[in-house]
């Protein structure tokens, strides 16, 4: 029945969203960020992120329920059984290295749109109180602008095969790996440091603005000529700044 259907992918949403955020926020926050960029001079109470994010995700959940609706009405290329790909199991993993790329892409440009001068103020800049965020950041957006970067996400599943476990696992995925980007944890494998889109690549995001719009890669930064080595890995980051006024 639709209304029951509306209502129980409400609940669920709402509480699944509260439960990654919270979770792994909270053990990111006290396990992996580093402490001691709460003495940087931009940083900001971690309460307020909490706040503002709690106060968005309901309003973000909206339009999210009316795709997921869409998807439970069977509407976009979900299935339930490996069989049901012609590929098979080569299918499903060709199908979340796709789905990677395909939000990845989706992603920077939509972020990259949100930074123009005719959406920034309105509905991007609230994110970017946050010079020096933590894990509480990565979910602290306008409404609009977290539906829009989720877009993608959902996009999938109308245009592509994906299995419905596999996109649950995604999910989750993406909701952990925005956490992670905003854990103040800079260390990536060296040959890995200009290919995934880490945590200090985001900083310098959050500290300059006009560049490393992407989400998991540096390829479409790189594309777009907004690539930008993150000043952590050239000993100019929060971190080193925290050190020269420990040495003045």
């Amino acid at each position: 029945e639709p209304c029951r259907q509306l209502l129980s992918l409400f609940v669920i949403t709402n509480l699944g969203a509260l439960a990654l955020y919270l979770l792994f926020g909270t053990l990111s926050y006290y396990f992996i960020f580093d402490h001691e960029l709460k003495k940087h001079p931009q940083f900001l109470e971690v309460s307020r992120e909490i706040s503002y994010a709690l106060r968005s995700l309901p309003w973000i959940s909206v339009p999210t329920v009316a795709l997921f609706f869409a998807e439970v009405r069977g509407y976009s290329k979900l299935y339930d059984n490996i069989e049901d790909s012609p590929y098979g199991w080569s299918g499903v993993f060709l199908s979340m290295l796709s789905f990677l790329f395909f939000t990845d892409m989706g992603i920077y440009w939509i972020h990259r749109g949100l930074h123009h001068k005719l959406f920034y103020k309105r509905f991007h800049k609230p994110h970017h109180l946050w010079k020096i965020a933590t894990p509480f950041a990565s979910h602290a957006f306008h409404p609009v602008d977290g539906f829009m970067q989720s877009l993608p996400y959902h996009v999938y599943p109308f245009l592509f095969p994906l299995h419905k476990v596999t996109y649950l696992g995604l999910y989750i995925f993406v909701n952990v790996w925005t956490i992670s980007i905003h854990d103040g944890d800079y260390r990536v494998p060296r040959f890995l440091q200009h290919i995934i889109n880490g945590s200090a690549h985001h900083t310098d995001h959050h500290l300059y603005f006009d560049y490393n719009y992407g989400q998991y890669f540096t390829l479409w930064d790189k594309i777009g000529g907004s690539y930008k080595s993150p000043t952590s890995f050239e000993g100019k980051g929060p971190h080193d700044y925290l050190r020269k006024l420990r040495e003045k």
